[in-house]
C-alpha cells in the first residue's frame, strides 16, 4: 500500500504544485486577470450579502408595523437585490470555470512535457514504486486538483470576508441587555452573540477534525484502488486475444473481482467514516439553525428588541457562524483534496527522482558505432556487462546471442540512453538517425500510414504502398487511411512486418532490432533480412536473436560468457 505523505509536508508539496503556473507567463497575465475578476464578483457578493442582511431589519419591521406600501417598496427592492445577485453569482462562477480550464490545460500540457522528456515515463517505473498510474494522475488528479483548489480557496476568501464584514453587523446587534429566566437575571456584555458564534464554530471545528481525520486516507488509497481496476480492464482488453487463447477468462476474472474488492472494501470504510461525519456536521447545523433563536427569543419578547432586529440578528449569526464553521462545512472536500495534493506530489517526485538517475548520453561523432568502458548492472547492482569495447562502421551487421535474462535488451535500451545503471561511453556515427524495433512492435493510435511511418511524418501513397509490398502485406494497401486498433487486428507476424516496412521508411543509418522477427517463419525472416541489406547496404545492423538461422546476415557475433563477459568476434 503507498503512504500518504504526513500532514506537516502539506504546505510544501502544494506550493510546488501551485507555482509553477503562476510564476509562468500565461499566469501571471491571463490567470492573473481572470482570478482579479472572480475575486471582485466574489466582494461584490459579499456586500450584496450585507445589503440584503439590513433589508431583513426594514422588512420585518414593515410587516411588524402593518406599514403596507413600505412593504410593497421592500419587495420591489428585493426584486432588483435578486437580479443583481444572480448576475453576479452566474458570472462568478463562469470566469472560475474558465480560469480553471485555463489553469488545467497549462498544467496538463506542463506535466506531460515533464512526463515525456528525456524519457522520464520509461526511467520512472524502474525504481519508483509509489507512482502508480501516473497516466490517471495526469488526467484524473490534475483536473481535481486545480477544481479544488480554487473553489476551496476562493471559498474560504469569501467566508473570511463575509466573516468580518458581518462581525461587525452582529457586534452592533448584540447590546448589553439583561435576561431573566425565572427568577435569574443574566447580564449579557456587548457582542455576546459574537462570542456564543465563535464557540460553538470552535466545539464543532474540533470535533469534525476529530471525526473526519481518516478521510484523507480513505480518499488517496480510494483514488488508486479506482485507477488499478480499471488499468486491469484496460489491460485485459489489450491482451484479449492472448487470454482466450489460453482460456484464461476465468482467471482474469479472479483477478479483476480482487482488484475490485479492494475498491468495495475502501468505499465501504470511507462510506462509514463519512456517515459519522455526516451524523455530526447535519447535527451540528440544524443546531445552528435554533441556536439564536433561543438566544435572542427572549430578548424580543421582552420587548428589548423589535421583530426586525430579531431576523437580521438570526440572519447575521447564521451567516458569521456559517463562516467560521467554514471547516465543519468543507471537511469532506478538504480530505479530498489533500489526498489528490499528496498522489500529485509523489508523482512529481518521482519525475525529479528519474531526472536525476545516471544517464548515460550517447554521443554523435565520428563515423562508427562504438562503445567505451561500458559497463551495465540491474538496479539491485549485478553486473551485467563489464567495461564493453567495440566498434561497428557503415554496413556492419552483429548479431547478439545469450540465454535469456543475460542483458541482451538492457544492452540495446543502453545503447538507446534509456538505462540509466551504466557506465562509460557510446558514440553513433555523426548526424546519424537510429530505430529501435522489439519484438512486440507499437503501433500506435490512427492510420496505417501513420503507423508505417511512426515516428515521422507521414509518407506519399507511392512509397507506403511500395514497403507494403516489399515486406509482403500488399493485401493492406487499399486499407492505408483506415483508422483502427492495428496492434488488435494484426497478428504479431503482420505487426512485425509493418515494423519492417517502417525500416524502409525511415531509413536510419543505425539500426537495432530486438528479436523483431520471432513470429516469423525462418524463410519469412530470411526474406525481410536479405531485403534489408539489398535496401539499406550502409545502415548499421544490430539484431539480438536465439535463432541460428540469422548468422548468415550478421557479419559479427556478440556471445555471453559469464560474470558480465561478452565475446566480441
Amino acid at each position: 500500500m503507498t503512504p500518504t505523505p504526513p500532514v506537516r509536508h502539506l504546505w510544501r508539496n502544494f506550493w510546488m504544485l501551485l507555482k509553477p503556473f503562476w510564476a509562468s507567463k500565461e499566469g501571471k497575465t491571463k490567470g492573473l486577470l481572470l482570478l482579479v475578476v472572480v475575486l471582485a464578483l466574489t466582494a461584490g457578493s459579499v456586500y450584496l450579502q450585507k445589503v440584503l442582511n439590513n433589508w431583513h431589519n426594514q422588512f420585518y419591521n414593515s410587516i411588524q408595523s402593518y406599514d403596507f406600501p413600505e412593504f410593497k417598496s421592500l419587495l420591489l427592492t428585493f426584486c432588483w437585490l435578486a437580479a443583481i445577485w444572480v448576475l453576479v453569482g452566474v458570472h462568478r462562477t463562469y470566469f472560475n470555470q474558465m480560469l480553471q480550464i485555463v489553469w488545467r490545460r497549462w498544467l496538463t500540457q506542463n506535466r506531460i512535457v515533464h512526463w515525456l522528456e528525456n524519457n522520464n515515463f520509461y526511467r520512472l517505473q524502474l525504481t519508483d514504486r509509489q507512482t502508480d498510474n501516473p497516466d490517471q494522475r495526469i488526467a484524473e488528479d490534475i483536473n481535481e486538483f486545480v477544481g479544488s483548489t480554487l473553489s476551496l480557496s476562493i471559498g474560504y476568501l469569501r467566508e473570511l470576508a463575509t466573516l468580518f464584514t458581518f462581525l461587525g453587523v452582529l457586534w452592533t446587534l448584540s447590546k448589553p441587555s439583561e435576561l431573566t429566566i425565572g427568577n435569574t437575571t443574566f447580564q449579557l456584555a456587548q457582542g455576546y452573540m459574537v462570542w456564543a458564534a465563535l464557540a460553538y464554530a470552535i466545539f464543532g471545528t474540533i470535533l469534525t477534525f476529530w471525526i473526519g481525520r481518516p478521510l484523507v486516507r480513505l480518499n488517496f488509497n480510494q483514488q488508486r484502488y479506482e485507477a488499478d481496476f480499471r488499468f486491469s480492464l484496460v489491460r485485459m482488453r489489450e491482451n484479449a486475444e492472448s487470454i482466450a487463447l489460453y482460456q484464461g477468462a476465468q482467471e482474469e476474472g479472479g483477478y479483476l473481482r480482487s482488484r475490485f474488492l479492494q475498491v468495495v472494501d475502501n468505499f465501504y470504510a470511507l462510506m462509514k467514516r463519512q456517515k459519522m461525519l455526516g451524523f455530526f456536521t447535519l447535527g451540528f447545523n440544524q443546531t445552528a439553525v435554533i441556536f439564536p433563536v433561543v438566544l435572542g427569543a427572549p430578548l424580543y419578547f421582552a420587548k428589548q428588541i423589535t421583530l426586525g432586529d430579531l431576523m437580521q440578528t438570526l440572519s447575521a449569526f447564521g451567516i458569521v457562524q456559517g463562516s467560521m464553521s467554514i471547516l465543519v462545512d468543507s471537511y469532506t472536500d478538504l480530505a479530498r483534496w489533500k489526498s489528490v495534493v499528496d498522489r500529485l506530489a509523489t508523482f512529481e517526485q518521482g519525475l525529479q527522482h528519474a531526472e536525476q538517475l545516471p544517464r548515460l548520453e550517447p554521443e554523435k561523432a565520428g563515423v562508427a558505432l562504438q562503445l567505451q568502458q561500458v559497463s551495465i548492472s540491474h538496479p539491485d547492482g549485478f553486473s551485467l556487462m563489464n567495461d564493453a569495447n567495440w566498434q561497428l562502421t557503415a554496413g556492419d551487421s552483429l548479431l547478439i546471442q545469450g540465454p535469456s535474462g543475460c542483458g541482451k535488451s538492457t544492452l540495446l535500451r543502453t545503447l538507446a540512453g534509456l538505462w540509466p545503471f551504466a557506465s562509460g561511453k557510446v558514440t553513433y556515427p555523426a548526424d546519424s538517425q537510429s530505430l529501435f524495433l522489439s519484438q512486440k512492435p507499437y503501433l500506435p493510435l490512427g492510420s496505417l500510414r501513420q503507423a508505417m511511418s511512426y515516428p515521422l511524418p507521414e509518407v506519399s501513397n507511392a512509397e507506403a504502398i511500395k514497403a507494403l509490398q516489399a515486406v509482403g502485406l500488399e493485401k493492406l494497401a487499399p486499407r492505408l487511411d483506415d483508422v483502427e486498433l492495428w496492434g488488435q487486428m494484426l497478428s504479431l507476424g503482420e505487426q512485425q512486418r509493418v515494423a519492417f516496412a517502417r525500416i524502409l521508411l525511415v531509413k536510419p543509418d543505425v539500426l537495432f532490432l530486438d528479436e523483431a522477427t520471432s513470429a516469423l517463419d525462418e524463410q519469412s525472416e530470411a526474406q525481410l533480412y536479405r531485403l534489408l541489406r539489398a535496401e539499406l547496404p550502409q545502415t548499421i545492423m544490430v539484431s539480438v536473436g536465439h535463432r541460428s538461422t540469422l548468422h548468415p546476415f550478421h557479419e559479427k557475433k556478440l556471445l555471453w560468457q559469464e560474470n558480465g563477459q561478452w565475446q566480441f568476434a
